[in-house]
């Protein structure tokens, strides 16, 4: 729900994530409240489990007699990393795929848009590409394809192949979509070294901080950010909270901590770019951030080059991936040409692909898959604004999930009831 930075971006843009960069990046103001709480709470939106649409029987998954068209969306920003591997497939594979269109929308447009089109038959998505947040409300209305239930052997080990971490993402899409991209995402501090020397490197040392220099620590509203939501996820596991995936009643010292933090916060900005913009102004001097949104703004110029991060002692990564999801009502001809791409899209050396320019640092979701593979653009970007301690500090920290859907709307509203709502100013 990686959402890796919403910041414009010289080449492909993204939709709404970090975030990553489910997540940044996300990045990355996906509204990811609005689209969970409409499916949850229905929002006048078709009721879950209709599933009107249907899915190809097995046997007729085959090989188009000629070359098909393929309709790709993107809700989370991914083609930022993986649209080079789309057109790769085209080149290779003429006789299957004649054109490729991209279109981008917002995820909390995603499933109504998809559903509609299935009810009325007149389906023309063939590829979605979403974080947890458009998975998750096309799970709910039973809008996707079952990938690895019917069509698994048109796929490969998908449990083998992955990183452990990566793994653990796939399991959020129950079958019914193939992780494409992972990150650890964060949550980590980004500060001015000219006006913080010695950063905290405590929870209490922050906090002691932020009192002693008020308005001047600054993170954005985690609804709106995934820089936010991930502090939000990740400040139970540094607080030693009782249970870090309920926050309804596991996060008692979260709770507290934000509310005592919050004194001492101006205001939350509803997207991440605002306070990446403050902080390149010098108007704060810490701000919450994820590997993608530390080295994507400081490639684009938007942050100094000499801004600094670090980890508070005792965090645990939380994690965010990109998805890819078929919507039910594709054709089996389709079909066919589309477990083929995934299978392309998670080879070694497309996955290295997703390097980019750190957007979703690091990016690949299968193992093996290292630096020296990806493109000379991406080794440079990474040598020259990348973290030397990063790959020290995914190894040694812990990984966790995270939350599922309805724990994360629950996290949300009691962060806008309780804690920073009434200080939130768009941006």
């Amino acid at each position: 729900m990686r959402t890796p930075p919403r910041i414009p971006r010289p080449s492909s843009n993204r939709a709404s994530s970090r975030r990553g960069p489910s997540w940044p990046r996300t990045p990355s103001a996906l509204v990811l409240a609005g689209c969970l709480v409409a499916w949850l709470a229905g929002c006048g939106a078709p009721e879950s489990g209709n599933g009107s649409a249907a899915e190809p029987a097995p046997a007729d998954v085959r090989t188009p007699s000629r070359p098909v068209t393929l309709n790709i969306v993107d809700v989370a920003g991914n083609l930022q990393l993986t649209q080079q591997i789309f057109e790769n497939y085209k080149a290779r594979n003429p006789k299957l795929v004649s054109r490729v269109t991209y279109t981008k929308v917002t995820a909390p447009e995603l499933a109504g848009k998809v559903k509609a089109q299935q009810d009325a038959g007149r389906l023309d998505i063939d590829l979605v590409l979403t974080g947890t947040d458009g998975l998750s409300a096309g799970l709910e209305q039973n809008l996707w394809v079952d990938l690895l239930g019917k069509y698994s052997g048109r796929l490969p080990d998908l449990t083998a192949l992955y990183q452990e971490p990566a793994a653990k993402m796939q399991e959020l899409a129950k079958g019914k979509g193939v992780t494409v991209t992972y990150y650890p995402s964060g949550p980590l501090l980004e500060y001015n070294p000219k006006t913080v020397p010695n950063p905290p490197r405590t929870a209490e040392a922050l906090l002691s901080w932020a009192k002693a220099n008020p308005k001047k620590l600054m993170y954005a509203r985690p609804a709106n950010s995934g820089p936010g939501r991930t502090w939000l996820m990740g400040l139970p596991y540094i607080l030693k909270d009782s249970d870090p995936m309920d926050p309804v009643d596991g996060w008692s010292k979260t709770w507290a901590y934000l509310k005592e933090l919050d004194k001492y916060v101006e205001y939350y900005p509803t997207g991440t770019s605002q306070t990446m913009k403050e902080l390149g102004e010098g108007s704060r001097d810490i701000i919450l951030t994820t590997t993608g949104w530390d080295i994507n703004p400081r490639v684009l110029g938007q942050v100094p080059k000499d801004i600094r991060t670090g980890a508070l002692d005792g965090f645990t990564w939380v994690t965010d991936a990109h998805y890819m999801v078929v919507p039910k009502g594709v054709s089996g001809e389709k079909l066919a040409v589309l477990t083929d791409l995934m299978k392309f899209a998670l080879t070694p050396q497309q996955q290295a692909i997703t390097y980019d320019k750190g957007y979703f640092y690091p990016g690949p979701a299968v193992k093996g898959v290292t630096l020296d593979m990806a493109p000379a653009e991406s080794r440079q970007v990474v040598r020259e604004y990348g973290r030397p301690e990063y790959d020290a500090l995914i190894a040694g920290n812990p990984k966790a999930p995270p939350l599922d859907a309805k724990a994360m709307v629950a996290a949300f509203d009691r962060w806008d009831r309780e804690i920073g709502g009434r200080k939130v100013k768009k941006s």
